[in-house]
């Protein structure tokens, strides 16, 4: 289904049901598509990629200071329980 932003706006009863039907909605602004309306279920799924190809894996691996996890973590609250 294809509705514009004044349809949206007028008929969102109309525009809820094509949903509840399993539709997806495209909403259109001056002739133009700038929105999609989707149900629910019908989301598509993310691309798994493995952890070690996250941009942030590892980006610490070379700091010296964060070799030991607990002696960082003692370190940098120190000062808050020093008094």
């Amino acid at each position: 289904m294809e509705a514009s932003v004044v349809d949206l706006r007028r008929k969102m009863r109309a525009v809820l049901a094509a949903v509840d039907r399993g539709e997806t909605v495209t909403i259109t602004y001056r002739g133009k598509p700038k929105a999609k309306i989707v149900p629910v279920g019908e989301k598509p799924p993310r691309p798994r990629i493995p952890i070690t190809e996250d941009p942030a894996f590892g980006m610490w691996k070379d700091r010296e200071d964060t070799r030991d996890a607990q002696a960082y973590v003692r370190e940098i609250r120190r000062p808050r329980y020093a008094r």
